[in-house]
């Protein structure tokens, strides 16, 4: 499952993005409303956690283009401020759920799932490319009719090659988006989880074209 954390506040977003990792999601963060506004518009997102306290667009104003322009994304909204009158406002702006600040993560993650349970009106669930399905939803891989067991990060990998399918990564987006920049990562650490990726998803099935291709200079990409 695909997430974006929509927080101005770095600590804050790093924080909730690590801890989403470790549960086993697909975090991007942006840090204004503006820049949540433009991801949220041009990629596929399964929840977004949205702070109602943003520089440029806020949270409530963010939510309203969101819902003009047809996007359906299950939003929750994060805030400082409780009152019923503001709680209401948020809502009413789009969003499908509160949580006030300070918060327990537990919380946080409970929420999350509860929304992504939700009937949603984008697209398909399950990615696919070829015979290989990845279920964002049950963390479930398969090729033909076999499950391949990944880690954490493969599976976030492969979800984002996958959700990109027919078009060129570069190595600064896997980074960007599976790791986060302020991850501390080694120079050849996408090399090593795109190997790994293909020793799981290419080497069992011989008879099968290979998945992932590399274009030279450029990147990784999977045929759509």
């Amino acid at each position: 499952m695909r997430i974006l954390v929509v927080e101005d506040e770095h600590r804050i977003a790093v924080a909730i993005k690590k801890g989403l990792e470790q549960e086993r999601y697909a975090v991007d963060v942006a840090y204004s409303g503006t820049d949540g506004l433009d991801m949220a518009l041009g990629e596929t997102y399964d929840v977004i956690i949205l702070d109602r306290m943003l520089p440029g667009l806020d949270g409530i104003a963010v939510c309203t283009q969101l819902r003009a322009q047809k996007n359906h994304t299950p939003i929750l909204l994060l805030t400082a401020k409780a009152q019923t009158h503001e709680r209401v406002e948020g809502l009413d702006a789009g969003a499908d759920d509160y949580l006030p600040k300070p918060f327990a993560f537990e919380e946080l993650v409970a929420r999350v799932r509860a929304l992504s349970r939700r009937p949603k009106e984008t697209s398909a669930t399950v990615l696919t490319a070829g015979d290989v399905s990845l279920n964002p939803i049950t963390f479930i891989v398969t090729r033909g009719r076999q499950q391949i067991t990944l880690s954490s990060k493969e599976f976030s990998l492969l979800e984002y090659l996958l959700r990109q399918a027919g078009t060129v990564v570069t190595k600064e987006q896997l980074i960007a988006h599976v790791w986060n920049y302020d991850a501390d990562i080694l120079p050849n650490t996408v090399e090593v989880y795109v190997k790994n990726l293909r020793v799981k998803i290419d080497q069992p099935f011989p008879d099968q074209p290979p998945l992932i291709k590399t274009v030279r200079g450029f990147g990784y990409k999977i045929e759509a």
